[in-house]
């Protein structure tokens, strides 16, 4: 399958995409909790659908992904911005059943807004309980951090027409982490939640991650309806999509500066950004660690940025001109942070249907490119 598609390109795995919705709605239905996709970390519309039919709708933080969710799911659509624009609000508003607020200043400037709209309002709370290790820049517990109102700057005397908090905390991680959360939302806002209608836990769950411990997850959620009658939210992006897509890209050129290195037509600055940003190291099928197997390379891009190197890799034979490498867990951020530097064609986009067929969804050529600018 992988030595007839044109390189380079996405596959989304159909087969594992609906294993993962699977193990999603059985929390659901274990516990009466409602999941959203976060489409920050998937967007491809083409699989809504599909999605649909599993998880409650999708959460969101802006505009055209607002439009996106209530136009191709048309089921539940949550909102939170750090800051909306005066331009956008009625939009948004139009498309959204719950508008979450990063302060007072902006409830008080659009409350009404949404209160005539009649939709709900929530607060974005920050309970100062960082869970992460270096990561800083997906912590939004860290230090002096824009996202989430603290309880020393959460006014409990405005509060009208608010009947929900959300909170999100967590990236990548199990449900120790949530709990050890939910101690800190309760320490700090438990006199706000027995008035409220909704909680929402945020995204960062890795729920379909093997080993992730469910039934913790399950209990915190009961905690939270129980305790207090909240409806409860999750809104995972990576636990959607985990595991299920790759990127295919081709061998051009293996040239030699005190170690082999492989060229090949994909980019780590373009393609898969998280390499540079996190950093992070895509799983590579059939390869190893540095020196694990015979033969180690540096795997680098055709672009002109010399960091542009996605990692070293061994692999059980010396590597040739036109070998077909496939980069794993490549539906999940790659695809809608990718972007055209050095004008470097953006992949297309493949579907691996549960018949084992491939079906095109997108592609695109030098207008994608030029049109941007």
């Amino acid at each position: 399958m992988f030595s007839k598609v044109k390189t380079p390109c996405y596959i989304i795995d159909e087969g594992k995409l609906i294993h993962n919705l699977e193990i999603l709605k059985g929390v659901q239905e274990r516990t009466g909790c409602k999941i959203l996709l976060a489409q920050k970390a998937f967007s491809c519309y083409h699989l809504y659908g599909l999605i649909g039919e599993y998880l409650s709708g999708t959460a969101f933080s802006g505009l055209f992904e607002a439009r996106l969710g209530f136009e191709e799911m048309g089921k539940e659509n949550h909102v939170f911005c750090a800051g909306y624009c005066e331009s956008e609000i009625d939009e948004i508003i139009s498309y959204c059943g719950h508008i979450i607020f990063n302060s007072f200043s902006q409830l008080d400037r659009y409350r009404e807004r949404v209160l005539n709209a009649g939709k709900k309002i929530g607060l974005r709370i920050n309970p100062e309980c960082s869970t992460q290790e270096g990561h800083e820049i997906y912590d939004p517990c860290s230090p002096k951090s824009r996202l989430g109102i603290t309880d020393r700057n959460f006014d409990r005397n405005n509060l009208y027409g608010v009947s929900g908090l959300h909170f999100h905390t967590l990236c990548e991680q199990d449900s120790d982490d949530l709990e050890k959360t939910l101690d800190a939302v309760e320490e700090k806002f438990g006199d706000i939640l027995k008035n409220m209608e909704w909680i929402n836990f945020g995204g960062g769950h890795h729920i379909t991650r093997d080993g992730y411990d469910i039934p913790r997850l399950e209990r915190c959620i009961k905690r939270m309806q129980e305790k207090y009658g909240l409806e409860v939210y999750l809104e995972p992006g990576e636990a959607i999509a985990l595991n299920a897509g790759y990127l295919v890209t081709e061998v051009l050129d293996v040239i030699q500066n005190d170690m082999p290195i492989a060229i090949l037509d994909c980019s780590a600055a373009c393609h898969m950004p998280d390499v540079l940003e996190m950093p992070y190291r895509p799983p590579l099928k059939n390869s190893g660690s540095p020196n694990e197997k015979e033969y180690t390379y540096r795997l680098g891009s055709q672009t002109c940025l010399a960091g542009d190197i996605i990692g070293e890799y061994s692999f059980d034979r010396q590597l040739e001109i036109g070998d077909r490498l496939v980069f794993e867990d490549m539906a999940i951020y790659s695809m809608v942070k990718n972007n055209t530097f050095n004008g470097m064609p953006l992949p297309s986009i493949l579907l691996l249907k549960t018949d084992g067929k491939i079906k095109a969804l997108r592609s695109f050529g030098y207008e994608d490119f030029r049109e941007r600018l």
